[in-house]
C-alpha cells in the first residue's frame, strides 16, 4: 500500500493528519516562507504525543543545500536531539556546488541518526536540485538512505512524473516518495507509477487574528492542515 506522509508545522497538524489516516508526518517550521526549517523540540514533543510517527526536517536555514562544516555539525547535533525527543525519522539533504550529493556531509548526518536510534533517514527535495537525480539516487542508496522525497526535479510531482517513474524503475532499494504540489487529483497517476509514498502539506490558510507589527514580517494568514484534503488523499490511496 502507498504510504501517506503529511508535512505539518505544529502538534495540531499532527493530530489532524492522524485523524485523516496519514501514516506519518514530516514536522518542520516556516514551511510556506522557507520550504521548511528544523522545528522546536517542544513542537516535536507535542507532535509525538499525538501518537503518530514523526519525521523531523533537519535544515538550519533557508536557501540552497550546500552547507559549511559548521552547519553540518549543527545539523548532526540537531539529529541527536530530535531522536532522543521521540522522532522516528529525520529528513536531511546536502549537495556540492556542482549539484552532486555531498557524500561526506550526508554520511555524517546518516551516522548521527544511526547513533541516536533506530530511525528512518529521508533525503529531501535537495534531490530535485541535483545535477543528475538518478546518479544522486544511486549514491544515496550506497550511503544507506532509506527514502527520498522528490518531484522529479520539476515544480510539482505531477509535472515531473516521467523522472519520478525513472527513479522508481531504478529499483535501488531506496523508497521513492513523491512530493511537491501533490493534490487529490494527482495522486492516482503517482500511485500508478509505483511510488512508495506520497507527501503533501494539505495546507489551508486561515485569518491571522493579530498584527505582526513593524518587527514581525509580512503576514498573509496562518498556515494550517486541512483535514478534508488529508482524508480525500487517504480514500484515494485505499482504493
Amino acid at each position: 500500500m502507498t504510504a501517506l506522509e503529511i508535512a505539518v508545522q505544529a502538534p495540531a497538524g499532527a493530530a489532524v493528519a492522524l485523524a485523516g489516516g496519514a501514516d506519518r508526518v514530516e514536522l518542520c517550521a516556516a514551511l510556506g516562507a522557507t520550504g521548511g526549517l528544523t522545528p522546536t523540540l517542544s513542537s516535536l514533543e507535542g507532535a509525538v504525543a499525538a501518537n503518530i510517527g514523526v519525521h523531523v526536517l533537519i535544515r538550519t536555514r533557508p536557501g540552497g543545500f550546500v552547507y559549511t562544516r559548521a552547519e553540518v555539525t549543527t545539523m548532526a547535533g540537531d539529529i541527536a536531539h530530535v531522536v532522543h525527543a521521540g522522532a522516528s525519522g529525520v529528513v536531511i539533504g546536502a549537495l556540492n556546488a556542482d549539484g552532486s550529493v555531498d557524500r561526506e556531509a550526508t554520511a555524517e548526518l546518516i551516522a548521527a541518526a544511526r547513533r541516536a536510534g533506530d530511525v528512518d533517514v529521508t533525503f529531501h527535495r535537495a534531490l530535485d536540485a541535483a545535477a543528475d537525480p538518478l546518479e544522486a539516487l544511486r549514491v544515496l542508496a550506497e550511503l544507506g538512505v532509506d527514502r527520498v522525497l522528490t518531484s522529479g526535479g520539476a515544480p510539482t510531482a505531477a509535472s515531473g512524473l516521467d523522472v519520478v517513474a525513472t527513479l522508481v524503475d531504478a529499483d535501488t532499494g531506496v523508497q521513492i516518495m513523491a512530493g511537491g504540489g501533490v493534490r487529490p487529483d494527482t495522486v492516482p497517476a503517482l500511485v500508478e507509477i509505483g511510488v512508495d509514498a506520497v507527501h503533501l502539506s494539505a495546507t489551508t490558510i486561515v485569518d491571522d487574528p493579530g498584527s505582526t507589527g513593524p518587527g514581525g514580517g509580512a503576514s498573509h494568514g496562518l498556515e494550517t492542515t486541512d483535514p478534508t484534503v488529508v482524508a480525500a488523499v487517504r480514500r484515494l490511496l485505499d482504493r
